[in-house]
């Protein structure tokens, strides 16, 4: 009997590990609900870019909300990988001397801001989501991991951590806004300033 191109289709479709179908689902919703956030994102729109039916989607997540708790974990692992491997290619012989292991991780996360932007509209958007509790505890434990990596890998005491979050969610801002820079006195802000004086 002869083979079908449609039949060939199906046959390599099967042939995909669950495992592996589940990882594509995971990396085709970052990216949807990057664009979309949580209410603004068919789970029919993930399950096209994939090329599988929604109701496998289902089948394997459940619902909506744990596929979007899925990508945005996967987001915070990628964050803590990008954490782990600045700490272990620290190198205070050939580092600057104002460079340590805390601040090896900041620059390795803002090279992460600029190659990888739907993980951090995905980001945003799980903070803009956490109206709704079962995320809102989910994003909260995934927070206090980062933080705990960061001090292990570090050892940096309490205040230098707190500065390095908070520097953190400023870079966010400015990154999603694609500035490069967010202080009263920078070009593009004060250029805003001048166009609304001369509008007034």
């Amino acid at each position: 009997m002869e083979t079908t191109p449609k039949a060939v289709e199906q046959t390599t479709r099967q042939r995909v590990p669950a495992s592996e179908r589940r990882d594509a689902i995971i990396e085709a919703a970052v990216h949807e609900f990057a664009h979309g956030g949580l209410h603004g994102t068919p789970v029919d729109r993930i399950a096209r870019r994939v090329g599988v039916a929604q109701p496998y989607v289902f089948s394997l997540f459940g619902s909506k909300r744990e596929l979007f708790l899925a990508a945005v974990e996967r987001g915070c692992e990628l964050i803590a990988e990008t954490f782990t491997k600045a700490a272990e290619e620290f190198d205070p012989a050939t580092a600057p001397p104002d460079m340590d292991v805390l601040n090896a991780m900041g620059q390795a996360y803002v090279e992460l801001l600029q190659t990888n932007r739907d993980y951090l509209m995905l980001q945003l958007h799980s903070y803009a989501a956490c109206d709704d509790e079962v995320i809102r505890d989910r994003v909260r434990t995934a927070y206090a991991r980062l933080l705990t990596r960061a001090e292990r890998l570090s050892q940096a005491g309490p205040e230098r951590i707190d500065e390095f979050f908070r520097y953190g969610m400023w870079l966010n801002v400015a990154a999603a806004m694609e500035v490069p820079d967010l202080s009263v006195g920078c070009e593009w802000v004060r250029a805003e300033q001048a166009a609304q004086s001369a509008g007034m």
